[in-house]
C-alpha cells in the first residue's frame, strides 16, 4: 500500500511540475502577445499563484516520493537514471527560480503599467524574452526526466561514475 501511495504522489507530482509549466508559459504567452497591461498584470497575478501553489507543492514533494519510492524499492540512489534524474531536476530548478522572480517582477511591472496607463516599458519586455528563453532548457529536461522515469535505462557508464 505505500508502495501505491508513494507512487501516486510522485506521479500526479510530476504531472502538475509538467501541466503547470506548461499551462502557465501558454497563458503568460497569450497575454503577452495582447500588449495589453491590463491582460498582462491579470493573467501574471494568477500565474504567480498557480506557480506558488502548484509548482512549488510538487517541487518538494517530488525528491521526497522519489527518494522514499527508490528506497521501497530497493534501486539504490547511485544508480545512473536516478542520478542523472536528479542532476536534471537540479538543472530544471536552476531555471525556474529565477523565473519565478521574473514573473513577480513582469507581474509587478504590468499591474504599475495600468496604473499609469502607459504601454508596457522595455524592462518588461527583457524580462519577458528571458523568461521565455529560460523556459526551453527547464522544460526539456523536465521531459527528460519524466523518460528516465519511464524507462528506467540501464546507464552503467553513469552508475560507475556514482557507484
Amino acid at each position: 500500500m505505500l508502495y501505491f501511495l508513494l507512487k501516486f504522489v510522485h506521479i500526479i507530482g510530476a504531472a502538475v511540475l509538467l501541466g503547470t509549466g506548461a499551462g502557465i508559459a501558454f497563458f503568460m504567452l497569450l497575454a503577452h502577445r495582447t500588449r495589453n497591461a491590463t491582460i498582462v498584470a491579470a493573467v501574471a497575478r494568477i500565474v504567480v499563484i498557480a506557480d506558488f501553489l502548484f509548482t512549488t507543492t510538487a517541487v518538494i514533494l517530488q525528491p521526497i516520493t522519489g527518494v522514499a519510492l527508490a528506497w521501497h524499492v530497493g534501486y539504490p540512489l547511485a544508480e545512473g537514471w536516478i542520478v542523472l534524474s536528479i542532476l536534471l531536476y537540479l538543472f530544471t530548478g536552476a531555471f525556474w527560480l529565477p523565473v519565478v522572480w521574473m514573473q513577480l517582477e513582469m507581474r509587478n511591472i504590468a499591474v504599475s503599467t495600468v496604473s499609469t496607463g502607459e504601454d508596457l516599458p522595455p524592462r518588461y519586455h527583457s524580462l519577458f524574452r528571458l523568461w521565455f528563453i529560460f523556459g526551453f532548457p527547464a522544460f526539456t529536461a523536465v521531459l527528460v526526466i519524466f523518460w528516465l522515469m519511464i524507462t528506467r535505462p540501464d546507464l552503467p557508464w553513469w552508475s560507475s561514475l556514482f557507484g
